[in-house]
């Protein structure tokens, strides 16, 4: 039950963290500690209870809906509409708890969809940090505390990469070394 109440708890901070107005910074670390924290801790808590769904599909499905939301058109709709910000973190959520019970239940693919997603997560979070210019005029209006708009868009995609792809690229290897201690016994 611990880890239940701490996977829920994490879920309900980071919802509270995407709407506290720390810019793009915030918004980033609130769905990083959705994906990345709170989604492996409740997986753990609630494990398969039946054979699941291909991890590799639900990898591309997050795949699918994490790059769809930083379009700058479905951006937008997220960042003027509080309804469809919490669409965005109940997906995020919800789909980072199912890849990681799929990734769980059948380590082997497991590796591989926690792996290809921490190089996307690391791909987007290059892309936005990276960026010449502020890619989201809402975000840009509104930067965190202390930063120019450019300077918070180049934070949050570095809090993307370093904690999205560390999470999912420590899980595969630990995933990954599970499964060859398990061959070498």
């Amino acid at each position: 039950m611990p880890v239940t109440a701490a996977g829920v708890l994490l879920a309900l901070a980071a919802t509270a963290l995407a709407f506290a107005g720390l810019g793009m910074t915030g918004h980033m670390a609130a769905h990083m500690a959705a994906v990345a924290m709170a989604a492996p801790v409740i997986a753990l808590a609630f494990p398969a209870s039946r054979p699941a769904r291909s991890p590799l599909l639900f990898a591309m499905i997050e795949f699918a809906i994490v790059w769809s939301f930083h379009l700058p058109a479905l951006r937008h709709l997220a960042d003027t509409s509080a309804a469809v910000a919490l669409a965005e973190q109940a997906l995020f959520l919800a789909v980072g708890v199912a890849l990681w019970r799929a990734a769980l239940a059948r380590p082997g693919e497991g590796v591989a969809a926690l792996l290809l997603t921490s190089m996307h997560m690391t791909l987007l979070g290059a892309l936005i940090a990276l960026a010449p210019r502020p890619l989201y005029a809402m975000m840009a209006m509104h930067p965190a505390p202390g930063l120019d708009a450019l300077a918070d868009q180049q934070l949050g995609g570095v809090v993307m990469l370093i904690v999205g792809g560390a999470s999912y690229c420590l899980g595969g290897l630990w995933m990954l070394g599970t499964l060859l201690r398990m061959r070498a016994a």
